[in-house]
């Protein structure tokens, strides 16, 4: 860790002997920690101290990028240098807006000491306690512990000047026997908050009950997920629909449907990077200040998050949601994901369903067969369970979905009182936030003998 001063009064030094137009400096860096086990034991744990320093450069409406990961004076000066002579090389870009000008952030607590002080002993001791739970059943398991600290910084030549520490943890692990398997993972920027037994035993009393899974036909079910399994659909969904690029380019599942009911009123999505329930986090990439953006409001198509350039293409304004300069031409991302959770708690929706299957999680999810109606397939994994009467009955074989999430989400029956904080690939500045959700009809396409 650097710390604001020393950090961007180094960035504002190098920035000062540009020859371009406009200059920015976007400063990423940080530490992390990561301890894996599998078969019950620690088998690795690694450590790396890195950075990455992003230059953008513009002259007129010609902008260059070039970046590095060295903090090393002539490196930054050369790296800007670099980055004035890609500007050069490139045509004009109409769309362009210019750098933002300075602006107001949220003050947000986004760092704890105890999280970027958790030593490698401090991250064996919390895997000690996931061992010793699966060892109680006489099962295996398997997983990752990390930990992380860092510094995000941008500054540009408009007097832009924006500053943030962050520290996050999380944990995965996945329980084993002979025929079964059980998932339970937590993410939070304080490593306080991971109880790390209560996670074991959700992971072993999975394993445990899926034990001889049954197989079942496939077709429509009711289905409850689980927020991993939640997750893991919302991650692709942001990626081809949630996002400037897709909407503009009328792939998105909520271009020309703006206004329009596209789910159940009870589903409610939304982006909120100013929620500390969520890995909050004041400004996008660009030091424009983070907006809460509605996707679904009640059912209703609302909206899409945008950045600069992207917005001006639509005629919208930013709502802070710009990535790093390298994947500019990708549009705005959203990173704070929100599923409004309901007033059920978990165990009376299950009560619930009379037949039916429950998902822990997925994987391997594909979301391009037909973005405009967001279909999704993929294969259930590490906790799948046959419901009848309102009871968990056992384990079934893993199923392959293959659904329309708006087709799906307009059977929406509830959503729990209950949410979870899950983990994603953006966990330094982002999650998401998600309930258990009760769907009447869910498709599954296929069964396997496992």
């Amino acid at each position: 860790m650097t710390g604001r001063e020393k950090l961007i009064a180094r960035l504002q030094q190098v920035m000062a002997r540009s020859s371009a137009d406009q200059t920015e400096v976007v400063y990423i860096g940080g530490e992390s920690g990561l301890t894996r086990y599998a078969n019950s034991y620690i088998h690795q744990n690694v450590y790396e101290s890195n950075c990455r320093i992003f230059f953008r450069t513009v002259l007129g409406k010609r902008v260059g990028v070039a970046s590095c990961n060295s903090m090393v004076l002539a490196d930054l000066r050369k790296t800007l240098e670099d980055a004035v002579e890609i500007a050069r090389q490139q045509p004009e870009n109409p769309n362009f807006p210019g750098l933002p000008k300075p602006a107001k952030y949220k003050a947000l607590d986004t760092f704890d000491e105890i999280t970027a002080g958790f030593s490698p002993r401090d991250r064996a001791g919390a895997v000690k306690k996931v061992i010793a739970e699966a060892r109680r059943k006489r099962f295996t398991v398997a997983g990752s512990c990390a930990t992380s600290c860092g510094e995000i910084a941008v500054v540009n030549s408009l007097g832009v000047e924006a500053y943030q520490p962050f520290t996050s943890a999380s944990v995965n692990m996945i329980a084993m026997s002979d025929t079964s398997s059980g998932y339970a993972a937590g993410t939070s920027r304080q490593v306080s908050d991971l109880d790390f037994r209560r996670l074991a035993r959700v992971a072993v009393d999975k394993c445990d009950q899926s034990q001889n899974p049954r197989g079942v036909d496939p077709g429509e079910y009711e289905v409850i997920l689980e927020p991993p399994a939640v997750a893991e659909m919302l991650e692709w969904i942001n990626y081809v629909g949630l996002g400037s690029k897709p909407f503009v380019q009328k792939t998105s599942f909520l271009s020309g449907r703006i206004g329009k009911k596209i789910t159940s009123d009870k589903v409610s999505l939304y982006d909120n990077a100013l929620d500390t329930r969520s890995a909050a986090f004041p400004f996008d990439f660009e030091g424009v200040p983070k907006k809460k953006v509605a996707f679904i409001d009640k059912g209703v198509a609302r909206g899409v998050v945008f950045d600069r350039a992207w917005a001006k293409k639509a005629g919208k304004k930013s709502t802070g949601h710009a990535i790093t300069a390298d994947e500019n031409s990708e549009g705005a991302f959203a990173m704070n994901i929100f599923m409004a959770p309901g007033k059920v708690k978990r165990e009376k929706m299950i009560g619930a369903v009379k037949r039916g299957i429950l998902v822990t999680r997925f994987h391997y999810i594909n979301g391009l067969i037909d973005t405009r109606n967001m279909v999704l397939t993929g294969m259930t994994r590490d906790g799948t369970f046959l419901i009848e009467n309102g009871e968990i009955v056992g384990g079934l074989k893993n199923m392959r979905f293959t659904d329309s999430f708006m087709r799906a989400f307009k059977s929406t029956v509830a959503m729990s009182k209950e949410t979870q904080c899950v983990d994603s690939w953006w966990s330094a500045v982002g999650c998401m936030t998600v309930p258990t959700v009760h769907l009447g009809s869910f498709k599954f396409s296929g069964k396997t003998e496992f």
